[in-house]
Formats: structure tokens, C-alpha cells, sequence
């Protein structure tokens, strides 16, 4: 393994942002990955484990402990079944299932990081979630200091949840399998209003699946969420908060508060959420809060294209960016008694 100290952990994050971790080690196969998480646990050091950074926010302080970048590679495709190493790039993967005709990720194109970090956070967008594809996840178990395959309902899929994240410091994801399904080279059928109408057709028609990645990342393209290192819109972690799910209590105060604010006939934007609940927009609310696109004024902003992003414009610390997201949710919760949640982890710092 390749082992670096004081070493920089800021290029290894979309935000480009963070203070260095006292060891990096970088693994590059599961052996390598088990040895490391068993040496930080026999000796009692603390141990941040890094995919594609994509979802992390590392306090300017860095980390005090091992650092571990997974590396590890490996894509294995038999008929309709895929299973890929955690340190897999999920963008390349998307590109050669859809490359190989089967459908089921095609819209989870252009997300950023690695494949062992789609069960953890249940990656979705566009009306595609990975919870309905994987089918069992293997990883390390700290507790028991194990290998383990986990099927698909040990996962506890929710939306932007999983056991993984509710016991972040037990399982160490090290290969992900997927049942994929051959549809002709036809996409999964189209379950998001905007992909749909982008492309001509009606809510679960199927459509070639090249056709329905290319739309999707011209879509995420637009909104700044495909990475381009030129561009500091995509300098990000993407949403930096997840859509709030209101019970009827919450979602009926919530409603009342819009209407006071924007007028009786505002509708704001609304799912159902199972049992009675519902899905709104994080970024209706805090369009409507005041905070705009490129809203701010220092070096940590609003993306220019997507209010759900928030940005390092270059030079930004993390207490610049933890700064503007404390605003927006102080916003937020002024304007429609709803708190935003960050969907990004948290290292050293918090909201």
C-alpha cells in the first residue's frame, strides 16, 4: 500500500476543500483494505475511509488518524449480473452497462465517486435508485472482523439511507452486485417527469438506454453536477441537502407557512412518501427562502445553476462553506418551518 503522511486530503474531495490527515494509506485490493481497517482498530486509531470523495466535507483541521483511499478495482459482467469493486468509478461503470445493452443504471449517469459508496447513501436520481438493483453487498465487518455478504433487505434501503449509514462505523463496503435487466438495449421505463418529457414520451415508456445516459447528462450537465474541473458550479458534493419528507402534521404546517409567504393558489412541489407522508423540494425551498442561484459573496456559493449545490468558487475553507449552509437551513426553517438535512458526511465539523 502506498503510505503518505500530512497528507493533503483536499484534491481528494469534489469540494476541494480540508485539512490533511495525519497517514493516507491508499488501498488497491480488498486484502490491502481488510489490513488497514484491522490495523486502525487493533491500535485504536481512528480511521476515515475515502471513495471518490464525493460526498464528504473534511474540516480544515484534516483528519487525526489513517485515512484510507480505496482504490481497488474490478468489473465483472456475466448475462444481466454486475458486480463491482468499491473502488470502482461509478460514471465509467454506468457507461459500460448501458455500452453492454442491459438497463437499470442507465440514469445514474454522471454521479460522481466510487460504486462502494452507492449503497451507503442509496444513490439515486432521475427516478432510479441503485436499492432496486443491488442485490447483495459484500463488505467488512468491524464488529466481528469478518467478510460478509449482506443480500438486499439486510441493506435497510430508505431514501438516501442505508444500514451502512446508520452504522457507519461497522461495515467497510468492499464489492457491490447488481441484477441488471436485458431489455433489448432499452432503458428501465422512464419513472422522472423531466427525463420523460426532455425526450418525447410518456412517464414509463422504455427508450434506448445510450440515448436515456446522454439525456440525463446533458441534464445533470446544466444543473452543474457533472464533474468538470474548470468549472467551479461542479467543485461540490452535488445536493448538499436531501429533499425533507414531512408526515400530514408537518407537511399541512409546512403548506400553511408557503401559502401565508407566496399566496394562497402556491402549490408547493409534493411526492408521496409512503404512510401518509411527503416528499418536497430542497430546492423550491430554498429558492423561495431568498437564497437564489449564485447566491453569496465570498469564496463558498450557491451554484450558479442549481440551488441545491452549494459551491467552492475557489479558495473557500470548510467553515466558509459550513457557513452558507447554516444560513440556508436558518433560512429555510425561518421561512417554511422546515430543517434541511445535509446529505453529505461530515468530518470533524458539522452543521
Amino acid at each position: 500500500m502506498q503510505e503518505l503522511h500530512d497528507a493533503p486530503l483536499a484534491p481528494l474531495t469534489t469540494f476541494r476543500l480540508g485539512g490533511p490527515a495525519d497517514r493516507l494509506l491508499t488501498a488497491t485490493t480488498d486484502t490491502e483494505v481488510i489490513a488497514a481497517v484491522r490495523e486502525a482498530d487493533d491500535s485504536g486509531t481512528p480511521l476515515l475511509v475515502i471513495g471518490g470523495g464525493s460526498n464528504l466535507v473534511i474540516g480544515d483541521k484534516g483528519f487525526d488518524g489513517t485515512a484510507l483511499r480505496i482504490a481497488t478495482k474490478g468489473f465483472e459482467l456475466s448475462g444481466t449480473t454486475l458486480e463491482l469493486a468499491a473502488g470502482e468509478v461509478w460514471t465509467d461503470a454506468v457507461a459500460r452497462v448501458v455500452e453492454a445493452g442491459l438497463a437499470g443504471i442507465e440514469c445514474l449517469a454522471g454521479i460522481p465517486g466510487s460504486a462502494g459508496a452507492t449503497p451507503i447513501q442509496n444513490v439515486g436520481a432521475y427516478g432510479q435508485e441503485v436499492s432496486s438493483v443491488i442485490t447483495e453487498v459484500v463488505a467488512y465487518d468491524r464488529h466481528t472482523r469478518e467478510t460478509v455478504t449482506l443480500a438486499n433487505e439486510a441493506c435497510d434501503f430508505s431514501y438516501r439511507h442505508s444500514r451502512f449509514k446508520a452504522e457507519p462505523d461497522r461495515f467497510v463496503v468492499l464489492r457491490v452486485r447488481f441484477g441488471l435487466e436485458d431489455a433489448g438495449g432499452r432503458s428501465a421505463p422512464l419513472r422522472y417527469a423531466e427525463t420523460a418529457r426532455v425526450m418525447g414520451v410518456e412517464q414509463g415508456d422504455r427508450v434506448p438506454a445510450a440515448a436515456a445516459r446522454e439525456t440525463v447528462l446533458r441534464l445533470r450537465a446544466g444543473k452543474g453536477m457533472v464533474l468538470d474541473s474548470e468549472d467551479h458550479d461542479t467543485w461540490s458534493a452535488g445536493s448538499f441537502f436531501t429533499n425533507p419528507v414531512l408526515d400530514e402534521t408537518g407537511y399541512a404546517a409546512f403548506l400553511a407557512l408557503a401559502r401565508a409567504r407566496l399566496g394562497d393558489d402556491v402549490t408547493p412541489p409534493a411526492f408521496p412518501a409512503g404512510d401518509g407522508a411527503v416528499k418536497t423540494s430542497a430546492a423550491w425551498l430554498i429558492d423561495k427562502a431568498g437564497f437564489t442561484k449564485g447566491y453569496g459573496t465570498g469564496p463558498a456559493r450557491i451554484s450558479t445553476k442549481h440551488t441545491l449545490a452549494l459551491t467552492n468558487r475557489g479558495g473557500a475553507t470548510a467553515e466558509d462553506l459550513l457557513a452558507l449552509a447554516r444560513e440556508v437551513v436558518a433560512g429555510v426553517h425561518e421561512a417554511f418551518g422546515v430543517t434541511l438535512v445535509n446529505e453529505p458526511v461530515t468530518v470533524g465539523v458539522s452543521l
